[in-house]
């Protein structure tokens, strides 16, 4: 069993917070954006499912097509028990994240840094989120990082922070520089000093590949989340060596200042 599921059989045996099947999903929605950055030649487009509980959401975005808007429809109401065990895995990980967000919220969460992202513009509020994320990696001064799930402003913040950047995505063939970025994250994985992933390698499963390998290579692994960003958190200190955790709603959707939440494992 993978990770991810031995989490989620927990999660349904009660050992984190109310027992799903005493759990409402209140709202289940979609949500489905492009953003193009200013100087920038990339349209991002991204697709988000979003379960809300009580006072906490959980989230998890998803390649087109992946899911039926229906699903809305049908999920709204339901019990976190029945997304758990059945539907899309986008559907599933959102009922995850949201069932370990009611749990223990970001803001209520000992240990957890908050990073307010200031009023701005698209492009400040990105660069600003990035930086936060790539100050995690410390000094990356001379350093190979492996970034799974490429963005321009976090590429260039892992630049500013001396390191060089190793790219791969499964959509993006090159940066706005020119960097060539591959879709095979074992490119990456086999040789970076310290990956920065992000959550959407919980979205298409892949994060099991990412955490084992650098579990079993040694090297620091930090996780900027939107999606599943309680459930990258349950990993902290197994594998996980930091997190930047970005509950909804997310940056992208104001232009008001936000807060991120930082953390790091206890060595």
């Amino acid at each position: 069993m993978s990770a991810v599921e031995e989490l989620i059989a927990d999660v349904l045996a009660g050992r984190h917070g109310t027992p799903p099947r005493r759990l409402t999903a209140t709202s289940v929605f979609w949500v489905h954006h492009g953003t193009r950055l200013a100087g920038g030649d990339t349209t991002y487009r991204n697709q988000y499912l979003l379960v809300r509980v009580g006072d906490s959401f959980g989230a998890c975005a998803f390649e087109a097509d992946e899911v039926d808007p229906a699903v809305c429809r049908d999920a709204s109401g339901a019990s976190l028990d029945a997304l758990l065990r059945d539907g899309p895995r986008a559907l599933r990980i959102a009922a995850l994240d949201a069932c370990l967000a009611a749990a223990s919220p970001h803001r209520d969460t000992a240990g957890a840094e908050a990073v307010t992202l200031a009023t701005g513009t698209p492009e400040h509020r990105a660069a600003a989120r990035d930086a936060a994320v790539a100050e995690l990696l410390g000094s990356a001064t001379g350093r190979t990082v492996g970034l799974i799930g490429v963005v321009n402003p976090l590429v260039a913040a892992i630049r500013e922070r001396g390191g060089e950047p190793l790219l791969c995505d499964l959509n993006l063939r090159t940066t706005r520089w020119g960097d060539p970025i591959t879709d095979d994250m074992h490119d990456v994985l086999d040789t970076a000093d310290a990956v920065v992933a992000t959550g959407m390698t919980l979205g298409n499963g892949t994060f099991d590949t990412v955490l084992g390998r650098c579990r079993e290579r040694g090297v620091p692994l930090v996780v900027y989340a939107q999606t599943g960003s309680a459930v990258a958190r349950a990993f902290l200190g197994a594998g996980v060596t930091a997190l930047c955790a970005e509950p909804f709603p997310f940056s992208q959707f104001s232009a008001d200042a936000t807060t991120v939440y930082r953390y790091r494992a206890v060595s």
